[in-house]
């Protein structure tokens, strides 16, 4: 059976919150997946199988979550890949379909995080991330900072070192990550800071300080992928946004050649990039808008390098010539990124998906992107993997029978976070179950 071509015809996330008592991943979940199913106007049964994807929690719950909205026996999938398991739910997700497994299919993310650095929960079995400390350790050495600042901060600095670019370079990405924020009503911080603010905040660790630096954070975000067939059963092509390549890579044995930059996963991202601009057949100087890891400003600093957006070792003069934001060749992180948005673990990659579906929609007011054909999605995890999405609006027509999913919940969900009402959940509960699920 030949390949069938994925679109994204539903997304929803919360807002991304400090993490805290307020909310349990159940109740997280739940929104999130109520809001993309209202978005593509599905109940819950029409779901054939979904990937959960969450660092933190036991085994089983997807299901604890997604048993809200309906037990009518798919398959369930969880997943944990580090900061890339939302994107690796995605990637799930739409394997089913492109493979003819299914024709609607659920990625969904959530974390309920703890307050301060990211560290190890089991002390009693080997780290997977031991080689990559030893090789730290060799080459950069070890400080009491966060472990993953110090990965981090080290690329960003080899990066300085043989190319040319400054600390104030990663100054200037947090600047304008945090800039974006302003305008996404879903961001963990919304405040706006000068480049002397960034560069004198606390210090993290190397160049990095605290404004440098994602937070932790609670939250969950969601998406519905479709088959053309299913997309067109359900007069959904006037918003559909078709997944034009992606793939996913993980770490080559440059990994260990004692580059710091290396060491942080950037081979794994050329691979990854290669291989969905190959696919797609277009450049990556024909995107006009990306979503990409700053979990630190240095990542962002050597991603552009590695998904091929400038020339190797010119990262930095994409930051000189202004073109990473609003004006420029490219617009990186309209959302705000990890570092302002926040980066719940199995969410980030889910609500990098939400925002440049909106994007590519023309939905985003204020922070919307002009002229947006191409989207590109980046989203790693140290350990490791990458996933590399390409999007572009769908190109199947228009239907009669649309209804803009913005009039049929009554406000535009890219531009204004709300929670949703009980009413709303049970509009979207499979239906030969839901009298019970509202048990849940």
């Amino acid at each position: 059976m030949a390949p069938q071509k994925v679109y994204v015809v539903g997304v929803g996330m919360t807002k991304f919150i400090k993490p805290r008592d307020l909310r349990d991943y159940p109740d997280m979940g739940r929104e999130a997946a109520t809001k993309a199913l209202l978005d593509a106007g599905i109940t819950y049964d029409k779901v054939q199988q979904a990937a959960v994807g969450y660092c933190y929690g036991d085994s089983t719950c997807g299901q604890r979550t997604l048993y809200q909205l309906g037990m009518h026996q798919i398959p369930i999938i969880n997943v944990n890949n580090n900061c890339s398991t939302g994107s690796t739910a995605l990637f799930l997700a739409r394997q089913a379909i492109e493979y003819g497994i299914a024709d609607c299919t659920m990625a969904l993310g959530f974390e309920k995080m703890e307050a301060g650095s990211l560290g190890s929960k089991f002390e009693d079995r080997t780290n997977p991330l031991d080689k990559t400390v030893t090789m730290m350790s060799e080459t950069r050495g070890i400080s009491a900072g966060p472990f993953a600042a110090q990965i981090f901060g080290n690329a960003g600095i080899e990066y300085c070192e043989k190319y040319g670019a400054t600390p104030q370079h990663m100054a200037k990405i947090a600047e304008k990550n945090h800039r974006h924020s302003a305008l996404n009503p879903y961001s963990q911080f919304r405040d706006i800071y000068t480049l002397e603010q960034v560069e004198k905040s606390n210090k993290v660790f190397g160049p990095l300080t605290k404004l440098q630096c994602c937070p932790t954070s609670d939250g969950s975000a969601c998406a519905i992928l479709a088959s053309e067939k299913f997309v067109k059963e359900n007069n959904l092509q006037d918003q559909a946004v078709e997944i034009v390549a992606q793939s996913m890579a993980t770490d080559s044995p440059k990994l260990f050649n004692e580059s710091s930059i290396e060491l942080a996963g950037a081979d794994m991202t050329r691979r990854a990039a290669n291989d969905v601009f190959t696919k797609a057949g277009i450049k990556p100087t024909d995107v006009q808008v990306v979503e990409l890891h700053d979990c630190f400003s240095a990542n962002e600093l050597i991603t552009y390098d590695a998904l091929g957006l400038c020339k190797p070792g010119e990262a930095h003069k994409l930051i000189d010539t202004n073109d990473v934001s609003y004006g420029g060749k490219y617009v990186v992180n309209p959302s705000g990124g990890l570092i302002s948005k926040g980066h719940p673990l199995g969410a980030t990659g889910l609500a990098q998906c939400s925002e440049l579906v909106w994007q590519l929609r023309g939905w985003c007011g204020e922070r919307q992107v002009p002229n947006c054909k191409y989207a590109l999605q980046h989203n790693v995890g140290l350990g490791g993997a990458v996933v590399v999405s390409l999007y572009k609006k769908a190109d199947l027509g228009s239907s009669p029978k649309y209804v803009d999913s913005r009039k049929r919940v009554g406000y535009n969900p890219a531009t204004e976070a709300r929670e949703v009402s009980e009413e709303e959940v049970q509009s979207v509960r499979a239906k030969e179950n839901s009298e019970f699920m509202a048990r849940l």
